[in-house]
């Protein structure tokens, strides 16, 4: 109970958010203007550039980053300083969309790595010297959490109340760039994050913003999150990077896709069902879902959405029977905390979304 109750503490405190007090109207603050991070021209067309990390699997770490010019998927790595004795390869990719070509995204899997323990890297076989720490192997473990980052100065401003709080991971419940269809935009969110997302592990799943299908122009949706954004599906048994799930400290970790198919005949539904089946709660004792889509908010114009109340009507029972812990969405732009209706009063099974920052 001690453990739990410390790792509940820890986890609310770091939502990057404000509790509104009950019963009080929510009034949002008035809108900033765009914080861009342009490209610099005159760096070298090999300089590594938008780097992130995210966990792949118990022990690794997947290294992310953009070149402008083709090189070799390779990162360089040690516990000291100038010190790069091992070193992993990966894979390259790139992708088109309408008339923008991104740049070639390097995707490198480091491991095996020590828990709680303070790693340099390289990213190709020149460049800046990066470092992250991985998480810790037990409690007490700290969880940021955010959703709707955009690019606005309340973004900066949040990054920079995160980049204090000594957090071990983030999650981040969609909504990423804003880009909305202007690819630039994912790169200036690349650049905006990278200070915090290539010290810590980021883990991220998909919002309506995120999807950028366009009638016969794109029809293809989330092309640009899933070439920028690699997340453990594979890892984790699913078949796609928009549903996955991963386990920290005592954590088991499930992000679910709220714009992609989730009735009881989709994949999605299928990996749910096998994966809940699959936790033992004596290894991690809590179970946490993120999501973009919130199964329960106040906002009127984010009342009826099927993407909230389908997806709830088809998995809410499936989490209840599993008994999770917590539940953090984005989507609404306001904290909001709710409890789910299939639960008396008084239980720990608890939603939460997760308040804006512009």
């Amino acid at each position: 109970m001690a453990v739990r109750t410390w790792f509940s503490l820890l986890a609310l405190a770091m939502v990057a958010v404000q509790l509104i007090g009950t019963g009080m109207a929510y009034e949002r603050p008035p809108a900033r203007k765009m914080y861009i991070v342009l490209d610099d021209e005159d760096q070298d067309p090999t300089h590594p550039d938008q780097v992130h990390i995210s966990m792949a699997g118990a022990d690794k770490m997947r290294i992310t980053w953009m070149t402008k010019d083709e090189t070799p998927a390779e990162v360089h790595y040690g516990t000291a300083q100038g010190e790069l004795a091992s070193s992993a390869t990966g894979s390259t990719r790139s992708y088109k969309y309408a008339m923008y070509t991104s740049g070639t995204i390097h995707d490198v899997v480091i491991g095996p790595l020590n828990a709680n323990t303070v790693y340099y890297y390289r990213c190709g076989s020149s460049g800046p010297e990066f470092s992250f720490k991985t998480p810790p192997s037990q409690f007490p473990i700290r969880i940021a959490v955010a959703g709707d980052f955009g690019q606005t100065e309340w973004t900066k401003s949040t990054l920079d109340h995160i980049s204090k709080s000594n957090y071990d991971l983030l999650l981040l419940a969609g909504d990423l760039s804003y880009a909305d269809f202007y690819q630039p935009l994912w790169d200036s969110f690349g650049r905006l994050v990278e200070p915090l997302a290539s010290q810590r592990p980021w883990m991220t799943t998909t919002g309506n913003h995120d999807v950028e299908k366009i009638i016969v122009v794109h029809p293809e949706k989330f092309t640009s999150y899933n070439a920028r954004w690699h997340m453990p599906f594979e890892e984790s048994g699913s078949t796609s990077n928009l549903y996955y799930s991963f386990e920290v400290a005592g954590v088991h970790v499930v992000a679910l896709g709220s714009y992609t198919d989730f009735g009881s005949d989709s994949d999605q539904y299928k990996w749910l069902q096998a994966d809940l089946g699959k936790v033992d709660r004596k290894r991690t004792p809590w179970l946490v879902v993120m999501l973009h889509a919130p199964w329960y908010n106040s906002n009127s114009a984010h009342q009826g959405e099927e993407e909230s109340d389908g997806m709830r009507e088809s998995m809410e029972e499936m989490l209840y029977k599993a008994r999770v812990d917590v539940v953090f969405a984005g989507h609404v732009h306001a904290y909001e905390r709710f409890v789910s209706s299939l639960l008396p009063i008084f239980t720990n099974h608890t939603h939460i979304s997760i308040k804006s920052h512009y």
